[in-house]
């Protein structure tokens, strides 16, 4: 068996300059020996055998939650016109028969 060569304090170093990032001795060691972890754990997934594990997107199996869309007939004219009105009488604002907000991409026209 084969080992690749454990990331080594010059590595952690070099990559660190060529990212510009200045590191202190203390960090040097502590980032050589999670970094080394890292690709450890990334070498252990590679040598996985997944050739019969079909892809997914999702871990979950996902279902689609909706309703089917029916459509339903929406009754009289008059019945409409209530039901407008009665929304619009909830409604905290109200201007022309619409819903009056707040501007939100700054003034009004």
């Amino acid at each position: 068996m084969t080992t690749t060569p454990r990331l080594t304090r010059d590595d952690v170093a070099h990559v660190a300059d060529l990212a510009r990032l200045t590191l202190t001795d203390d960090e040097l060691d502590a980032f050589t020996g999670q970094l080394a972890d890292v690709l450890d754990h990334a070498a252990d997934l590679e040598a996985l055998d997944l050739d019969d594990v079909p892809p997914m997107a999702n871990p979950l199996p996902l279902v689609n939650v909706l309703r089917p869309d029916v459509p339903v007939p929406a009754g009289d004219a008059e019945g409409a016109a209530d039901f407008h009105a009665e929304v619009l009488a909830a409604a905290p604002s109200v201007e022309d028969e619409r819903f009056r907000v707040p501007p939100v991409l700054g003034e009004s026209p």
